[in-house]
């Protein structure tokens, strides 16, 4: 099954300098501005977006999927200004084996000083006590050496490499492939 069920619309995680939530309309300038940085889209799965309407169109798409359950895509804030800073989310769910897939992005801005770290760690735990998911699974570019270092501290390891799975403006990409089995990293 690809979805567990609907999540609260009024979801919220707090962690020391964040909050993580849904994210709206308001926000598809800041988001438009992340994922349009060709910093941040380095290593991704598509190339930097090009207008606001993308934006506009992910956040309706993306609060469709959260609303039907197959998406649960956070906005990570910060909590002194507000400012919104990248995101977390969670798909591919398969509820037989309490099993999903994990994302997350941050402005370039904001890397290098542990929000990402941060926003994860009360992600996860929300996934494996509220959702009751056993494993998480994370795809990365393994030139990425930051999300690494990320996925490593929190207890994924490396399960695999997909050779030349992505290719994104001409430029082919291998997939790292990462398992944290939550029940054990507790």
């Amino acid at each position: 099954m690809s979805h567990l069920h609907a999540f609260p619309h009024d979801l919220r995680l707090y962690s020391p300098r964040l909050d993580l939530r849904p994210m709206g309309a308001e926000d598809a300038g800041a988001w438009f501005g992340i994922m349009a940085d060709p910093q941040v889209m380095r290593f991704w799965n598509h190339a930097p977006w090009r207008t606001l309407d993308e934006a506009h169109a992910a956040l309706l798409a993306d609060r469709q999927a959260f609303a039907q359950g197959h998406l649960l895509k956070l906005g990570i804030y910060r909590r002194d200004s507000g400012e919104l800073i990248g995101m977390c989310q969670c798909y591919h769910f398969d509820r037989n084996s309490r099993r999903a897939e994990i994302g997350y992005c941050l402005a370039s801005g904001a890397q290098g000083q542990g929000f990402m770290s941060e926003a994860l760690e009360h992600f996860i735990q929300y996934l494996s006590r509220d959702l009751d998911l056993r494993r998480l699974e994370a795809e990365i570019d393994p030139r990425n050496t930051a999300s690494a270092r990320i996925l490593e501290r929190l207890g994924f390891v490396l399960e695999g490499t997909l050779r030349e799975r992505w290719c994104v403006a001409g430029e082919l990409s291998d997939s790292g492939l990462y398992g944290l089995l939550l029940e054990r990293a507790e």
